[in-house]
């Protein structure tokens, strides 16, 4: 079964924290350093599909295509302080799995060290239905 991590940044999980721009820079090794053992453990265990982060809101556009000349504007929305931080995709054998993974990247380090607690949102993956 594959299922979807999403790592949201700015709300109950780890809406506490400064973004990470203005941690230490010990910190933020710290925190990256988890991240790659992280995803280098669940390639070691054939579970990771693909993991990445994303680049911040502010830089986000979104695409409307009716027809004809595609409309473009920033953002989602960049008023809010929420925003999708990245992703994985893993390739488990149950739920259960998937939701141990989802724990281990929400307790990553934050600042001095202490569980950042950012939560991860668990979707499945779904399939298209195979033709008859």
């Amino acid at each position: 079964m594959k299922y979807m991590l999403l790592m949201h940044h700015g709300n109950e999980g780890g809406g506490d924290c400064p973004p990470i721009t203005e941690w230490p820079p010990g910190d933020v090794q710290a925190h990256i350093g988890f991240m790659i053992d992280l995803n280098r453990d669940l390639a070691a265990k054939g579970e990771l599909v693909a993991a990445e982060g994303l680049a911040w809101p502010n830089e986000a556009k979104v695409v409307v295509c009716k027809g004809g000349a595609p409309k473009i504007t920033d953002g989602p929305y960049p008023e809010t302080k929420e925003f999708l931080a990245g992703f994985w995709i893993v390739d488990v054998p149950s739920e259960k799995r998937a939701i141990e993974i989802a724990a281990r990247a929400s307790a990553a380090p934050g600042p001095s060290g202490k569980p950042f607690g950012i939560a991860i949102e668990l979707r499945q993956v779904m399939s298209a239905p195979h033709p008859e």
